[in-house]
């Protein structure tokens, strides 16, 4: 066996352990909202409003940051890694879906790896951890829980393999950092407020 398949064989018992092994009815309920775009809204309105507020008018700059990050992660996840690697989501593998818990309704008729969940999430809060993680150590913690929980919620509804999140995860992590620099940057320039 190569290591490709041991790294494989290890990532289909990971995700039985979190899709089948953790199920209860509280994260039945709680993980596929979780992943809703939505629910977050209030998230994001408090953070446009703590970048104006700690900003000023460079608030924008800010917000702009985190719509980039997300965007450019979705599309390098989406675009370019999906549509090279090809791998099948858990819930469509012929192999797998019979005894696949699927939480959601539908599975997706799109590839696995990279989740881009993980990828813009994680993007969405290193960018942020970037900007405002000096000020206020607590940001690091609840934005990287907050963007772990999204990814964890992937595997446990069934439509993503660990190492698909785990990969996001990091791509968007690159993304977030690369784009946080440039953020503070600019910041910088026309001075915080």
């Amino acid at each position: 066996m190569s290591w490709l398949d041991s790294l494989i064989a290890l990532d289909k018992t990971v995700f039985w352990a979190i899709n089948t092994g953790l199920d209860n009815p509280v994260f039945d309920v709680l993980l596929p909202w979780c992943r809703e775009k939505w629910i977050w809204a209030p998230l994001y309105l408090f953070i446009a409003s703590v970048s104006w507020l700690n900003f000023g008018n460079k608030g924008w700059l800010i917000v702009l940051g985190v719509i980039l990050a997300a965007g450019l992660a979705d599309f390098t996840s989406s675009t370019l890694v999906k549509k090279n690697v090809q791998r099948v989501r858990p819930c469509n593998d012929p192999d797998m879906q019979e005894q696949v818990i699927l939480r959601l309704e539908g599975c997706g008729s799109g590839y696995s790896f990279t989740s881009s969940h993980a990828a813009n999430h994680f993007a969405a809060a290193v960018f942020l951890i970037g900007i405002f993680g000096r000020r206020a150590r607590w940001v690091r913690p609840a934005l990287l829980s907050w963007a772990g929980l999204i990814a964890f919620s992937q595997v446990y509804v069934g439509v993503h393999y660990p190492l698909d999140v785990l990969a996001g995860a990091a791509l968007g992590s690159l993304l977030g950092w690369s784009l946080g620099l440039w953020g503070r940057y600019f910041l910088r320039m026309g001075g915080e407020k």
